[in-house]
């Protein structure tokens, strides 16, 4: 339910205004103000619309609702790439700063090697024994090491333990 009286206050707060003075302001009493904000009383549109004047915006921004940004992902909204091992963590990522991914490999398999690219990529790895090439350069890493760097030079990693292994894998800016 829409609290009309509790919005009015933060917007007067926010534009450093006492009761006294919106309502001066608007051509009502201190008194009115008070229930108003308290919503014990409701304004006709001309008086919301003569109290959102004075407060700097308009019905539509007023009664628009806020949009709060998703901050939780759930299992079951992961979006996976079959047959390539890839599973992507936060829908619409690719629209974002970074792009965080879970990669699990069976023992053997590697990624698509990646060209050189723009940016940074960051890896942990949860579980199995992986080797992580940059260029020519390899580097083993066990559960619970990562792995952070530029990637201005070809890259992949691959399984080289004897059971799955799955890396949080995280690009800025995505890639994947």
């Amino acid at each position: 339910m829409l609290k009309i009286g509790e919005k009015i206050k933060k917007l007067r707060i926010a534009n450093d205004l006492t009761q006294e003075e919106l309502a001066a302001r608007a051509g009502l009493t201190k008194g009115y103000i008070s229930q108003l904000e308290r919503d014990l009383t409701h304004p006709s549109i001309v008086t919301l619309k003569d109290i959102l004047d004075v407060l700097g915006t308009d019905l539509a921004t007023f009664f628009k609702e806020d949009h709060q940004e998703r901050v939780v992902f759930r299992k079951e909204d992961r979006q996976k790439i079959e047959g390539r091992g890839v599973e992507f963590l936060v829908p619409g990522s690719g629209r974002r700063l970074m792009e965080p991914v879970l990669i699990s490999l069976e023992p053997g398999e590697r990624t698509e090697p990646d060209a050189p690219h723009e940016g940074e990529e960051f890896g942990f790895v949860m579980k199995g024994v992986i080797v992580l090439w940059l260029g020519s350069r390899a580097e083993k890493l066990r559960q619970g090491e990562c792995f952070y760097f530029r990637a201005d030079q070809r890259h992949f990693v691959e399984n080289v333990g004897r059971s799955m292994a799955q890396i949080l894998w995280v690009v800025s800016p995505p890639t994947f």
